[in-house]
C-alpha cells in the first residue's frame, strides 16, 4: 500500500542523461485478481497458501455445500416433476386431437387440452431455470483459479463465516506465474524514447531477459525537480519455478 514511499530509495529517476544506460527499476505482478466468494456461509476448506503455485481450475477455497446442494437437488426434483406433467399433458392433447378427429367432443375440449400442454411446457422451463440458478449458486460456493499463478495473499481460514457484502480484503490473491512486469521511473523526456512493444533487456539476479515496453505512462507518479515523472513498464516471461518477488531491483538495458 505504502510502497510508492520507498520508490526514491529503490530506483533513480532516469534523465535523459541516464537514458543511454541502464535504468534502475523494480519488480512488479503484471496483475493481481482478488477474489471473493459470491455466496455467504462458513469455510469448509482453504487449499492453498500463500507462495504456492496453482495451475487453471485448481480449488482455492470451499465453502460448506450442504444447503446449496439441497436447494439443487430440489430444482432437480422440480424439473422431473415437471417432465412428466408435460409428458402427461402431451399424451392428453394427442388424444383429444383423436376425438376431436373423430367428432367426440367439442372445440371447447381441445383447446382446454392445448392450454393444459403449453402451461406444462412452461412450467417445465421454469423448473429448468431454478435448476440452472441452483448450480449456479452451488459454483459460487467455491473460488478456483482463473488461470495458471502464483497465490499473493491467503486471507481465510477454516471455519470462517463469510458474509459476502462484509468482505473488505479479498480471501484470496493471484496472480499469473508465467510473466512479470519490471517498473521504472523516467522523466518525460525520457519516456518519449521508448514505444510500446519495444525490446528492452531486463537484468535480474545476475540473469538478463528478454522483454518488451508493455506500457508508457499516462498520468504522473508525482513531480520531481526535474519535474513530473512517469512509470516505463516492461514485461518478461519467466518459469514458474523461479523466485522472483515484487519489488526486488532491476536493471533495464536497450539492446
Amino acid at each position: 500500500m505504502y510502497r510508492w514511499l520507498l520508490l526514491p530509495l529503490m530506483c533513480a529517476i532516469a534523465t535523459p542523461a541516464a537514458a543511454a544506460q541502464a535504468l534502475k527499476g523494480w519488480l512488479e505482478w503484471v496483475h493481481e485478481v482478488e477474489m471473493r466468494v459470491l455466496e455467504n456461509g462458513v469455510v469448509e476448506e482453504v487449499a492453498v497458501s500463500a507462495g504456492q503455485h496453482v495451475k487453471q481450475g485448481e480449488l482455492l477455497l470451499r465453502m460448506d455445500q450442504r444447503e446449496a446442494r439441497a436447494q439443487l437437488l430440489e430444482a432437480r426434483a422440480r424439473v422431473a416433476r415437471a417432465r412428466a406433467a408435460g409428458e402427461k399433458a402431451q399424451r392428453e392433447l394427442s388424444r383429444g386431437q383423436e376425438l376431436f378427429d373423430r367428432g367426440l367432443i367439442a372445440i371447447e375440449e381441445l383447446k382446454d387440452a392445448e392450454l393444459a400442454q403449453i402451461a406444462a411446457v412452461a412450467e417445465e422451463e421454469a423448473a429448468k431455470a431454478s435448476e440452472a440458478s441452483a448450480q449456479v449458486a452451488l459454483e459460487h460456493t467455491e473460488l478456483r483459479a482463473p488461470f495458471a499463478g502464483i497465490i499473493v495473499a491467503r486471507d481465510a481460514w477454516n471455519g470462517a463465516v463469510i458474509y459476502k457484502t462484509l468482505q473488505q480484503e479479498p480471501l484470496i490473491v493471484i496472480a499469473p506465474d508465467d510473466r512479470m512486469l519490471a517498473r521504472a521511473l523516467v522523466t518525460a523526456t525520457v519516456l518519449r524514447q521508448f514505444k510500446p512493444g519495444q525490446p528492452i533487456q531486463v537484468k535480474v539476479g545476475g540473469a538478463v531477459r528478454q522483454g518488451r515496453v508493455y506500457s508508457l505512462g499516462v498520468q504522473a507518479v508525482r513531480v520531481e525537480l526535474e519535474g513530473a515523472v512517469y512509470y516505463l513498464d516492461v514485461i518478461f516471461d519467466i518459469k514458474s519455478s523461479e523466485i522472483l518477488r515484487p519489488s526486488e531491483t532491476v536493471q533495464l538495458m536497450v539492446p
